[in-house]
């Protein structure tokens, strides 16, 4: 089983000042951004960060490379530059549904056996919301064998761009409606697929309350992480995504009770009934604490 990422730490690739304190900020993984957050004009010189970054730096954080989109002109030489490198995996923008992690897949694999990697090592998480045909394929991820699939995530800014909407908010600030729709059918489809699942990012990263709500919630309904989009998001969203003292108690006390009553499909603990859908969350809870630990 792959490890759990609970921060996913977004970092411009051609940004020597950002990429430098990387790997102290504590994050899960970094996410060493070719696409959006470098422009058409310093593509190269990102891509050559990427390489000395990958060659150079020690960190606990996994090293996770977003690549341009499959129909872009540069994903030739990203993944050229990247591949042999042996990331710990491609976040993949834009995809059109499964196809196109089969896709990069194959790409992949070719530049593993050019290089002597070992096969399949290298994970993919792609971004599977970006545009209305991808949020229609969704569905498809659960049906299709992905090998190298960690996760999904899912975006809200290229999506809201592709249905030519003004805004992605409601009155409130918050994700409206066709968001929150999509945001959930990623979680369906991820929880469908055996795979995890990760929230987009809180864009607003001087609100720390906000984020800690938003992460906190996302947690309870079942994702396993978040993209962090800036470092002072990190420890915050670590933090969320770490089963809490009283929730290992808590499942540590229901797991007990059905070991001392075996056979019983339904126990006590601290007068409720418990059954065996409140054993399998409680035996999750547990699991996801011990591969949160360093």
């Amino acid at each position: 089983m792959s490890k759990i990422l609970r921060s996913l730490l977004f970092v411009p690739a051609d940004s020597e000042k950002k990429l430098a304190k990387a790997g102290e900020r504590g994050a899960d993984a970094l996410l060493l951004d070719l696409e959006d957050s470098v422009v058409p004009s310093r593509k190269s010189i990102g891509r050559a960060h990427c390489v000395k970054f990958l060659k150079q730096v020690q960190t606990k954080s996994e090293i996770w490379v977003r690549v341009n989109p499959l129909g872009s002109t540069y994903i030739e030489d990203d993944l050229a530059a990247i591949i042999p490198l042996s990331p710990a995996g491609i976040m993949l923008p834009k995809p059109d549904g499964p196809v196109d992690i089969e896709t990069l897949g194959i790409r992949i694999e070719r530049l593993e056996r050019e290089h002597g990697l070992e096969i399949g090592k290298i994970k993919v998480l792609p971004v599977a919301t970006e545009t209305a045909r991808a949020v229609l394929s969704l569905s498809l991820y659960p049906r299709t064998y992905l090998p190298r699939l960690l996760g999904l995530t899912w975006g809200a800014e290229d999506l809201a761009t592709d249905l030519g909407a003004l805004t992605n908010k409601d009155a409130n600030g918050d994700f409206a409606f066709p968001y929150l729709m999509v945001r959930a059918q990623t979680l369906l489809a991820a929880k469908a697929a055996g795979v995890q699942a990760i929230d987009t990012l809180y864009d607003n990263f001087r609100d720390n309350d906000g984020l800690r709500m938003r992460a906190t919630s996302a947690f309870a309904q079942g994702f396993t992480g978040m993209l962090a989009i800036h470092p002072a998001q990190v420890e915050i969203i670590n933090t969320c995504f770490t089963p809490t003292e009283d929730q290992i108690r808590s499942a540590q006390a229901v797991i007990k009770a059905f070991d001392n009553q075996p056979g019983a499909g339904v126990v006590s603990v601290d007068g409720q009934m418990k059954d065996m859908p409140h054993l399998k969350q409680a035996q999750n809870i547990l699991a996801l604490y011990e591969s949160t630990k360093p």
